[in-house]
């Protein structure tokens, strides 16, 4: 029919009766306006579902984010695409375009120490690459603080940035 349109549904109804209805239309099923226009079928469309609010009405982390809900928005906010996590959750995000993605956030590696995991040390990039599978290129990593010097993070190809800063609302 030559339309293009964005849904948008609250509830699961949204599952039980608008997704089977857009499965129906593309499959050319002859209910509503389709048979009046002679809709024959095909098209498509996505399906998505919006996850937990990460910013408060004030623009900043909202208390409590979990790591996976953060980790997305970091992963979306810098590549770009939607982060699909592994079977367990690890600070590296993974990898996009050469680039590595990794986020120290909410003791993602046992604890709040700085030996244990939000603050980048010698020790968490090295966890940080094991998880890489020994990937050596450039990587952002955000973290509440980093003990590397600035001379390290040029030498390692390492853009820190730092949780709350600079994660952006937009």
């Amino acid at each position: 029919m030559g339309r293009r349109w964005i849904g948008i549904e609250m509830g699961e109804h949204a599952v039980t009766h608008c997704a089977p209805r857009m499965n129906k239309v593309i499959e050319g099923e002859q209910g509503g306006i389709s048979q009046g226009v002679g809709w024959q079928g095909g098209g498509g469309f996505a399906f998505y579902r919006l996850g937990e609010p990460v910013f408060d009405a004030d623009g900043r982390i909202k208390a409590g984010i979990s790591f996976a809900s953060l980790a997305a928005h970091v992963w979306f906010s810098e590549t770009g695409t939607p982060l699909s996590f592994a079977a367990s959750p690890s600070p590296l995000l993974g990898t996009h375009d050469g680039r590595g993605y990794a986020l120290l956030y909410n003791g993602i590696l046992g604890d709040k120490r700085p030996q244990g995991g939000n603050v980048l040390t010698s020790v968490t990039l090295g966890l940080i690459r094991e998880a890489a599978d020994g990937f050596a290129g450039p990587m952002t990593i955000y973290g509440e603080a980093s003990q590397l010097s600035a001379a390290r993070l040029k030498q390692e190809g390492i853009d820190f940035k730092q949780t709350p800063y600079d994660v952006k609302a937009r």
